[in-house]
């Protein structure tokens, strides 16, 4: 049997070419230490995508701040990049907003908010077009979307939307919008003709159903991070104030309905007349909310009626 040894601990030698490094590598690792930790923790104040104007949240847009990319937001103006015959385009940046410099102020203008204006569109009308091209809000501050439905009657009305936005955002043309984004739904909806047969009791619940769906997928589709407010506008609209977005803004109020009127003919008067047209774009009475309490999930209220009806 051996006997035990009493020998002191074991000991790691220090490597010699560690005793040798050169004082320049501790100062690169340090460096780079410190270059990974404001990456991950920079809160990217350095990336200018809203500027601050004077002391105030005033925003501005300009060129270069434009998305690079079809994937970045739809809100900001997309440059194509040239690409070579086989080129592939870059994904796009991560990049840093700064929701809190978004203002939604009486002063649009001055605070230079950026205005998102979204129309769910079946039939084009040139009226529509005219008359939003003619809005004094500054158009590099208002970027478009539209929503159009499958089939024959959405391609005509695509045809015809591309034809007039290929003249507005003409690289002649000093008022251009700041974007421009079309969808078109996946579902072909059954389009009804007549404004009896688009008001009638009966047509209101899968109508719409198909409504809803299309204006949030629209919304939640061109919503980027510079928008400040979203006006809604539908496509037989063709008769506004010109300062309809100040008008509108200068309630500051977050939420607001204009009044909608519709020119014809009075054939008691034997002339052309207006009258008050949309009706169910209003908060509801208490008498609605009474009703809406008591009625079952296949209810609907329509302008004080209850429909019943079965999936």
């Amino acid at each position: 049997m051996a006997s035990k040894s009493h020998l002191p601990p074991p000991v790691m030698a220090v490597s010699r070419s560690l005793r040798r490094t050169n004082p320049i590598t501790y100062i690169l690792a340090a460096g780079l230490c410190i270059f990974f930790l404001y990456f991950f923790f920079a809160d990217g104040t350095s990336i200018p995508r809203i500027k601050n104007l004077d002391a105030g949240a005033k925003q501005i847009l300009s060129s270069k701040d434009a998305a690079s990319n079809a994937l970045s937001p739809p809100s900001l103006p997309h440059i194509k990049p040239k690409l070579a015959e086989g080129e592939v385009m870059a994904p796009p940046p991560v990049v840093h907003y700064h929701m809190n410099n978004v203002t939604v102020t009486g002063d649009p203008i001055g605070n230079r908010e950026s205005v998102l204006i979204l129309t769910p569109l079946a039939r084009f009308y040139d009226g529509y077009w005219d008359n939003l091209v003619k809005l004094s809000y500054p158009h590099d501050l208002i970027s478009l979307g539209f929503i159009i439905p499958k089939g024959r009657e959405g391609n005509l009305a695509t045809q015809q939307l591309q034809e007039r936005i290929q003249k507005t955002q003409a690289p002649t043309n000093k008022n251009r919008f700041a974007s421009i984004t079309i969808l078109r739904q996946d579902d072909e909806i059954p389009v009804l003709t007549s404004e009896h047969e688009r008001h009638a009791l009966s047509a209101q619940k899968e109508r719409r159903a198909a409504m809803s769906k299309a204006r949030n997928a629209l919304l939640f589709t061109t919503l980027g991070p510079t928008t400040s407010w979203v006006l809604w506008l539908d496509s037989d609209i063709v008769e506004t104030p010109a300062s309809l977005v100040q008008d509108l803004a200068s309630h500051d109020k977050g939420i607001i309905v204009p009044n909608c009127f519709q020119r014809y003919y009075n054939k008691d008067k034997e002339s052309m007349d207006v009258r008050p047209y949309d009706f169910n774009s209003w908060q509801d009475s208490p008498t609605a909310k009474g009703l809406a309490e008591k009625m079952g999930p296949e209810e609907i209220l329509l302008e004080g009626c209850i429909i019943t009806t079965s999936n």
